[in-house]
């Protein structure tokens, strides 16, 4: 029975629209949005009940998990429902993700280890690490490598695997943070007055936390100066402040009470000129 409308339209139009493979592909193009529908679902529901278990950087990548399956699930389904054969399609991808597998070892190692960074959360999105020398800011944590972004505004990519076997430094995962300062004063001065000096260094700066107690300490003798470590104390949004006014105010205050801080010397003598070398002449032997 043909509708009175599709009469009025051209023959392959009125065929297509009778055709079965209008409603597949409309039930195709319903799957798909379901799916996108889905995939957004669960993201907000995995963001309400993983968000503080797993934090930001579990969640990160737990939504790129649900995202990716989500849209492969969804696209497996409108193929069916288009009616190909997924048998020998998921039969072909089983054996070319064999061979794919085998050439992406790196990749994978780098997946897992991003789940056992994951698992632990030595760091968080935001925090300043150290890795192999080079420090930054947390920028993004993914499947596959985490992105630094250093103080010069470089982005550096870090695979997940050399997280995982290296040694990686947290610089501001605790809130405050010890600034340490090597000094040495000339062999004439008195120990007692320059710890005390120090100390009053210490308490009489802005920076410098009383709680805990700055790490004021005689560390041994060196070659040409008594040498001292001063450890102060700082929130760390003051690191940066306290490093640059800590060593300018004990300049200042050594110079206020005479200590000397002693550098090398380098004494040029000038030697005699040498003379002229004399010369021994050797005769001859006689041939005769």
């Amino acid at each position: 029975m043909t509708i009175p409308i599709l009469a009025a339209l051209p023959p392959w139009l009125s065929n297509f629209l009778e055709s079965d493979l209008l409603w597949k592909v409309l039930g195709a193009v319903a799957i798909l949005g379901g799916g996108v529908i889905a995939i957004v679902i669960l993201n907000r529901l995995a963001l309400r009940i993983f968000g503080t278990r797993l934090g930001p950087q579990g969640v990160m990548v737990l939504k790129k998990l649900i995202r990716y399956g989500g849209f492969a699930f969804a696209c497996i389904l409108a193929l069916n429902q288009m009616g190909l054969n997924l048998g020998a399609i998921l039969g072909a991808a089983g054996v070319a993700g064999i061979a794919i597998g085998f050439a992406a070892q790196t990749s994978l190692s780098n997946i897992i280890s991003g789940f056992f960074l994951i698992g632990e959360r030595p760091f968080e999105l935001g925090d300043i690490i150290e890795v192999d020398g080079i420090t930054g800011t947390v920028d993004t944590i993914g499947l596959l490598s985490l992105t630094l972004r250093t103080f010069d505004n470089r982005s550096v990519r870090i695979p997940n695997e050399t997280l995982v076997k290296t040694n990686v430094t947290n610089i501001t995962r605790h809130p405050i943070r010890r600034f340490n300062l090597d000094i040495g004063v000339a062999y004439d001065e008195n120990i007692g007055h320059v710890l005390s000096v120090l100390q009053d260094i210490s308490e009489q700066n802005l920076q410098c936390l009383d709680e805990p107690e700055p790490l004021i300490i005689f560390t041994g003798f060196g070659d040409s100066s008594l040498n001292f470590l001063m450890g102060a104390w700082c929130l760390q949004e003051d690191y940066g402040t306290l490093r640059n006014t800590l060593p300018r105010e004990l300049k200042e205050r050594f110079d206020e009470e005479n200590i000397e801080i002693p550098f090398p010397h380098m004494t040029l003598a000038a030697g005699k000129a040498l003379g002229p070398i004399p010369v021994r002449m050797v005769p001859e032997a006689d041939e005769s």
